[in-house]
């Protein structure tokens, strides 16, 4: 779920949930309000609280009461002017929201509530009623504008003087029971508010505050250099996307710390190659020349060898130079390539002839087969295909290990590619390290390596180039018999409009 939507959530359920609540209260407030009417008073209802039905249902609430004064008023009205007697009636009515009044002539004698004023009351009091009513005595006006509902009875004290009782009931009050119960539905309303709020901010912490925690976490594991710290979050919305992202920049940051790591390592392997293979034409050139300068080198023959030694061990390090500029060019991507239409078949006839001469001055045999059918055109830079070709039989020189070498070129038609083996009969390649031998600075055998000198890089620089040219290498070998180099290019074929 999308944090939009959760906030979005959150925002409707905390206006629509106490709206919800509040309507439900009412409801069920109304139904028990007019039950407890039903059972306590004997009313119906409040829906006519203001009509005419409201007289009858707030003279039902002070019944009890208003008999009592009527009786007392035919058998001892002399009661009402005692105080102790309007306190015990006042208190009596104090629990219905109502309050007594007691007027002698044109004075009120005793007024119940401490919150009306004795001159405001005397103008809102009906005026002496006698005859009137059920008793010849009672009666009760509800005043509309106040809300208020008097009730009236009428007496003669034993002195003659007039007076009246009065019970006024404020009908803006509710009945006791529904004012405990509202006092209830406020509580339970408030302790339900309380707890969706704590249900939705544990909803807000699990979704944003504890992601948010654990990525903080996560950065400050970065921060200290732990690459290893692996943050697990589950949510899908745009925190979890966040922590998602989060953790693929990590991934990331791991990946590219282990490949500088390694990128060191073989850097330093490579100077260490390197050094071992300039120490050892740099400290031959230097003897030949000492014996030269020292006139070890007696005759001109042997001056003349010295020299010719000089020269090719001058000329292993030219190449070891190349092969390192070259290299150089790899990790920057910048190799220079001139792409162009190439006989394959008259090429390799002419990297034969030159390599033969070479080869057989170190007493290996080099053949050539072609089995394609007619000549064989594709698109490559000559230059780099030579240093493809140069590279694999240095290689295959490099580790012959039987009195007559043998290297073989094979070129093979295979449909829209041209598949070119070069095979030797050296001493092969461990099938575990067959995957890996094109990979930088890969040795099968390091003490071997040593001693046979090589930066390492030859196979890699060759595999570079052949997928520069949108072919492809592999290697096959037994070892004690001997290893094949296997090249795939694509024919160039032309592409005829009609």
């Amino acid at each position: 779920m999308k944090l939009k939507t959760k906030i979005l959530i959150t925002f409707f359920t905390i206006i629509l949930v106490p709206m919800a609540m509040l309507y439900l209260c009412l409801a069920v407030l109304g139904n028990f309000q007019n039950r407890a009417l039903k059972s306590d008073y004997d009313i119906i209802g409040v829906g006519d609280m203001y009509s005419g039905a409201a007289v009858k249902m707030f003279n039902s609430l002070t019944m009890a009461i208003q008999q009592d004064i009527t009786k007392a008023a035919k058998e001892n009205p002399d009661c009402f002017a005692k105080l102790s007697y309007q306190q015990a009636l006042n208190q009596r009515l104090a629990g219905k929201y109502s309050f007594l009044i007691v007027r002698k002539g044109n004075e009120i004698i005793f007024n119940g509530s401490s919150d009306e004023s004795t001159e405001d009351l005397v103008e809102e009091l009906p005026e002496f009623k006698s005859g009137e009513g059920e008793d010849g005595r009672a009666g009760s006006v509800f005043m509309g504008d106040s809300k208020r509902l008097i009730r009236q009875q009428d007496l003669t004290f034993s002195d003659g003087a007039c007076g009246s009782v009065f019970i006024m009931t404020s009908a803006g009050e509710m009945i006791p029971q529904v004012k405990q119960l509202l006092g209830n539905v406020i509580i339970a309303i408030l302790i339900l508010l309380i707890l969706i709020a704590m249900l939705l901010s544990l909803w807000i912490y699990r979704t944003i505050l504890r992601p948010i925690g654990e990525l903080k976490k996560a950065t400050n594991e970065i921060k200290e250099g732990n690459l290893d710290y692996e943050l697990k979050i589950d949510e899908r919305d745009e925190i979890g996307q966040l922590c998602m992202d989060f953790e693929e920049m990590r991934q990331r940051l791991k990946d590219n710390a282990a490949e500088k790591l390694q990128y060191e390592q073989e850097n330093k392997e490579l100077i260490r190659n390197i050094s071992h293979d300039l120490k050892t034409p740099i400290t031959a050139i230097k003897g030949y020349v000492e014996g030269i300068m020292d006139g070890v080198a007696s005759s001109p023959e042997k001056v003349d060898k010295y020299i010719r030694t000089i020269y090719n061990k001058a000329n292993d390090m030219d190449k070891l130079i190349d092969e390192l500029t070259f290299y150089s060019k790899i990790d920057t991507n910048k190799i220079p390539y001139t792409f162009a239409k190439i006989n394959i078949n008259a090429y390799f006839e002419d990297c034969v002839e030159e390599l033969g001469l070479e080869l057989e001055a170190k007493n290996i045999d080099l053949g050539f087969f072609d089995y394609t059918e007619e000549p064989v055109t594709i698109i490559a830079d000559a230059e780099q295909l030579k240093r493809v070709i140069n590279n694999i039989i240095s290689n295959s020189v490099k580790y012959l290990d039987k009195k007559r070498g043998i290297i073989n070129i094979r070129l093979k038609d295979e449909g829209d590619f041209v598949q070119i083996e070069i095979e030797d009969n050296g001493k092969g390649i461990a099938a575990r390290d067959l995957p890996s031998i094109f990979e930088r600075f890969y040795r099968t055998d390091a003490s071997r390596n040593s001693s046979k000198g090589g930066s390492g890089i030859g196979l890699s620089i060759v595999r570079k180039i052949v997928e520069d040219h949108g072919g492809r290498i592999w290697a096959t070998s037994k070892e004690s018999i001997g290893t094949v180099m296997h090249i795939v290019l694509r024919k160039y074929q032309e592409v005829i409009y009609e």
